[in-house]
């Protein structure tokens, strides 16, 4: 085994960033080593975004028979749901998420692969150890791409062994007749009510007063009404644990419940802390976590790069692609580029969906704006779906009515969030979407209907029809 290896990239983590600024270092050219761990395949695929879908799509499928009566079906309390099989699906399903993405890995890096854990000895030479013994990497630039893991906090130590994190959820045989949910944000929420969908009682407490990370209490107070009806939500107090003979005991104020599992959902955290960063001379900020520019990826001023769940600043799939390209376009050039964001999306998949885009509402200067709201209850296909309690409302600025940031709760709020990112990232103000068309019954006339609320709402700059222009009008330049 070749003890020293010189490259011009070497790449830590074969995740989605890892990936995505591998692709870039190819196109540009330059050597590479690529380094895991292990196991390959991303946290996206494993035990992140794909398999908490197909267990909402599952629970779905399931809660579906619900509705079946009010178009006339009968025999509905004969059915039955095997949870053992139905969990035994999601995990072939997973493995084959997981394959695609470990396969990709071994086919880009090829023979530069290499599985094994990585530590710095300087921020350009890096120590690999693996069963076959340890070699050295000296690259002329790094990226630390090596993701995340659940956060396990030391006060379940006496539940320890009652209890499972978002990544041991999946590798379960079975599901448990009940289960207590510490953490209620987008993954929490969306496993608890998939869970519940599915048969499982579901009990979920977060010290927060607010579900998903919301940030408008009006939305909020939707979204606390619609899940509660699903789960039983304990907002806002200390959640006390005792071992029980059946499971744990939860316990918040006057609530109290047993359950015969945990699960703690408590966020993820950054695996640098085995990295040697400290020791290496990286910058470090008061939670030991790189200081880093989000514009370039850049550890300070060297030539180390950070990027995905391991710099802790946009832990999404779609934002760990475009930090890894970031990464590996600039670890592969002499001179760093500054790149622009994206507006952000982040989109809980709870049905109705939990949606922030653009600026959150907490960010905004409240006497600057106006807000365009719009009901399920007023429009045609959410009544249909049965939806009417989705809640839509959209930020803007109050003197020219250009789009700054939307909070819903809402069915089809996936889609609605990517017309809003779109137009918040083009610029584009409440006027300019009214002159786009909406075809009804949609639920996309929802946006309409805000955005419609907005214009109402501003001064008066011409006498037209809302969103129609003379016919000799120019294209509008956004």
């Amino acid at each position: 085994m070749k003890k020293t290896i010189d490259t011009d990239v070497l790449i830590i983590g074969a995740g989605s960033a890892g990936l995505y600024a591998l692709r870039e270092v190819r196109r540009a050219g330059r050597d590479f080593v690529l380094v895991d761990r292990g196991p390959l395949g991303t946290t996206c695929a494993r035990v992140g975004c794909m398999p908490s879908k197909v267990a909402l799509h599952a629970g779905a499928e399931w809660a579906t028979r619900r509705a079946l009566s009010g178009i006339g079906v009968s025999g509905i309390d004969g059915l039955s749901i095997d949870l053992r099989s139905t969990w035994a699906a999601l995990r072939r399903q997973r493995d084959v998420f997981a394959n695609n993405g470990a396969g990709a890995a071994r086919a880009a890096a090829g023979d530069k692969l290499i599985e094994a854990e990585a530590r710095f000895i300087e921020p350009n030479l890096v120590e690999l150890k693996s069963a076959d013994g340890s070699r050295q990497v000296r690259a002329r630039a790094v990226i630390i791409a090596t993701g995340s893991r659940p956060v396990m906090p030391g006060f379940l130590e006496p539940v320890r062994d009652r209890t499972i994190n978002t990544d041991t959820l999946f590798e379960q045989d079975t599901l448990p007749r009940s289960i207590g949910i510490l953490g209620l944000g987008a993954i929490g929420l969306e496993m608890g009510l998939a869970l519940s969908r599915l048969g499982v009682r579901v009990v979920g407490a977060d010290l927060a007063s607010e579900l998903g990370g919301i940030k408008d209490p009006v939305i909020g107070q939707r979204a606390r009404a619609c899940f509660g009806r699903e789960m039983a939500l304990w907002l806002g107090a200390e959640t006390r644990l005792a071992r029980s003979h059946g499971g744990v005991v939860l316990s918040a104020g006057e609530h109290e419940a047993e359950v015969e599992l945990l699960l703690a959902a408590l966020g993820r955290r950054p695996n640098t802390d085995e990295l040697g960063l400290q020791a290496a001379g990286f910058p470090l900020d008061e939670r030991g976590s790189p200081r880093f520019d989000p514009a370039t990826m850049q550890i300070g001023a060297l030539p180390v790069f950070i990027a995905g769940d391991a710099n802790a600043d946009r832990p999404l799939m779609h934002e760990a692609a475009d930090e890894g390209a970031i990464a590996g376009y600039n670890a592969a050039r002499d001179t760093v580029t500054r790149f622009a964001r994206k507006a952000s999306i982040g989109i809980a998949f709870t049905n109705p969906d939990v949606v922030t885009v653009g600026t959150h509402f907490d960010k905004l200067d409240a006497d600057r704006i106006v807000i365009g709201s719009a009901s399920g209850d007023r429009n045609g296909r959410a009544q249909i779906l049965g939806a009417g309690d989705s809640l839509l409302r959209v930020y803007a600025d109050a003197t020219d009515g250009r789009l700054l940031g939307a909070s819903m709760v809402a069915t089809g709020g996936e889609h609605l969030a990517h017309l809003l990112a779109w137009a918040i990232q083009r610029g584009e103000t409440a006027a300019d979407l009214l002159r786009l068309p909406f075809y009804h019954p949609t639920i996309e006339e929802m946006l309409q209907s805000a955005v419609q609320d907005i214009v109402t709402q501003l001064p008066a700059s011409t006498p037209l029809p809302f969103g129609l222009v003379p016919a000799d009008t120019p294209p509008s330049s956004s």
